[in-house]
């Protein structure tokens, strides 16, 4: 499976796909990248005149990242798109640094575990600075429809 397959996967579509390309994958982690684009539906009403990415897309972002394309990657040929559905079960983030328009960010997932098709994952959000943006754990199953 092609990192870019992978993304192809994924059951979400433009205005909320949050992966632009996955830069390393493996059975313990993956690092990919998203760059926010100062058009985003989400920056119109989020802190007027003064937009910033909402931590809830934030950690929407490391989920697809760190969960999603991982836990697909990690199921390889079981996965298939019209049976396979993925879901987040729980997340616990911490915020250090706002993400504004424009901005790219890089995420790495390293898996804790994955087993009856449930994955959980540490996950680290980085600017193109290397600065921490956020970090915590994320966590997901893949199930069929």
């Amino acid at each position: 499976m092609t990192k870019k397959n992978i993304v192809s996967k994924l059951p979400y579509t433009k205005p909320f796909l949050f992966v632009d390309e996955i830069i390393d994958i493996d059975e313990e982690h993956i690092k990919a990248h998203y760059t926010f684009l100062e058009d985003e539906f989400f920056y119109k009403g989020h802190f007027k005149d003064n937009p910033v990415t909402p931590g809830v897309i934030l950690t929407e972002c490391m989920a697809q990242i760190g969960m999603a394309c991982l836990g697909i990657y990690l199921l390889k040929d079981s996965w298939d798109d019209e049976n396979w559905q993925v879901a987040m079960t729980n997340s616990q983030v911490d915020f250090y640094k706002p993400v504004f328009p424009g901005e790219k960010v890089i995420v790495t997932a390293n898996k804790i575990y994955f087993r009856f098709n449930k994955l959980k994952c540490d996950v680290v959000m980085h600017n193109a600075n290397d600065t921490i943006v956020a970090k915590g754990t994320v966590a997901g199953m893949a199930f069929k429809k």
